[in-house]
């Protein structure tokens, strides 16, 4: 009798998907694979076939899949506790807390744990209202913050503002679009018009006092959507005039990512609230919003999150700060993001469907275009389906589907970057784009 484990396979799944979920949630691929392990940067199928993840389950294996420098700590503590909730008193909890008043930028000291980013930003979002005593909000265009009403509410992409009756009193900046100004104008020649906006928007719009502006430091979802530097200084001295605070949502951009701890470090900013999720547990489910003493203090009220920071997802994030740190993954992120840009760069200059590339460090972002501009959604799909045939896992976002997203695991190396774009070129010479 073989001890080889069987699976359903990718048909059966989708018929069960079908029958038993339900239909918002979609899936990538039209011949999609079950897959069924992980190695660090590769994924594995249930036929045994290996691809290389350039995806990172978006944005949360930073470390890897199956990391054994982390699961084995964690089944560990599986074994000896998992789950009392945060009222009860722990260690890995606080400890977690402590180490990320001490890597997060600024004053940044006191956090609260949860369990998605959705949980994070709304939470963020509570605390920035509780400490101003107002309630309105501005977000961005092309913004994604979750799946809770509030969260949706400041989402600035119709396909995820699924709520039909969105709260009030949220007001919509224009988002720092570059390749596709939603103001019609060229940086650096615009002098950051867009972040001026802002101003006007409080003048006229808003109580004159509005509670917190909420931003991702690159847009992930509006595809790999990068500001310009000078953007957020000019955003916190709007925003400080008028006692708002900033809040910048690292979800998607957090732990090493983009060469820095955080993103936003790349823009010498210091929000006065911070969000994280996805990378911080490498795979368990842990978020967090942290603040600084003098705002975090205002939340007296009582407030706990039934599974944040439990002893299991608490020694996830210790044990992701540590291998960050000790396996260098920040200067390797700089590093092979810098060699995935001068690849795509290159790619650029010899297939047209290629509008722009963009982002920092391993989060990267090649937008493709038809001769007039128009978005190459078909033909991206047609490419990742190929891409995925020669064992590469690319993802795909923007707000027209177009953005060709790389973002994958932090412990790529420079034979794997040199592998993938490889096959994005052949692929590109083989449908003659």
């Amino acid at each position: 009798m073989s001890d080889e484990k069987k699976y359903i396979g990718p048909e059966a799944i989708l018929e069960k998907k079908k029958k038993y979920i339900m239909p918002c949630l979609g899936h990538f691929y039209s011949n999609p694979p079950e897959m069924v392990r992980g190695s660090m940067q590769y994924l594995f199928d249930s036929t045994g076939k290996k691809y290389l993840d350039c995806y990172a389950g978006v944005s949360v294996m930073n470390c890897g899949h199956a990391n054994p420098a982390i699961t084995e700590k964690l089944c560990e503590q599986i074994k000896t506790l998992q789950h009392v909730c945060n009222i009860y008193l722990t260690e890995n909890f606080v400890n977690l807390a402590e180490k990320l008043a001490e890597v997060t930028p600024g004053k940044l000291q006191k956090s609260f744990f949860c369990s998605t980013g959705s949980e994070a930003n709304e939470g963020a979002l509570l605390l920035a209202s509780i400490y101003t005593k107002n309630s309105e909000y501005i977000a961005l265009r092309g913004g994604l913050h979750g799946r809770t009403k509030l969260d949706m509410s400041v989402t600035g992409i119709g396909m995820w503002r699924t709520d039909p009756e969105p709260v009030g009193g949220i007001h919509f900046a224009p988002n720092p679009y570059c390749y596709r100004c939603p103001l019609g104008k060229e940086y650096p020649e615009c002098d950051l018009a867009c972040a001026n906006a802002v101003e006007d928007i409080i003048s006229t719009m808003t109580s004159g006092h509005p509670a917190a502006l909420i931003a991702e430091t690159i847009q992930g979802n509006a595809g790999i959507v990068t500001p310009p530097k000078g953007y957020f200084k000019r955003l916190k001295e709007i925003l400080e005039a008028h006692g708002t605070l900033l809040i910048i949502d690292e979800v998607q951009t957090g732990f090493a990512r983009t060469g820095k701890m955080f993103a936003i470090e790349n823009y010498d900013v210091t929000p006065d609230i911070m969000t994280m999720a996805k990378a911080l547990g490498n795979g368990a489910p842990i978020s967090a919003f942290i603040s600084t003493a003098k705002i975090a203090d205002t939340y007296t009220m009582p407030g706990a999150s039934t599974l944040g920071g439990n002893p299991v997802s608490s020694l996830a994030g210790l044990c992701v700060l540590n291998y960050i740190k000790e396996h260098h993954l920040a200067e390797n992120a700089k590093e092979r993001g810098g060699q995935l840009a001068k690849g795509l760069e290159e790619l650029q200059k010899h297939h047209p469907i290629i509008g722009d590339v963009r982002g920092i460090g391993l989060m990267r972002g090649a937008e493709l275009v038809h001769v007039d501009k128009t978005p190459a959604a078909k033909e991206l799909d047609e490419i990742l389906e190929s891409l995925k045939d020669r064992g590469f896992i690319v993802g795909k976002n923007g707000l027209g589907r177009n953005v060709m997203a790389f973002q994958p695991p932090l412990v790529i190396t420079r034979e794997d970057i040199d592998n993938v774009l490889n096959a994005v070129e052949d692929v590109l010479k083989e449908k003659q784009l």
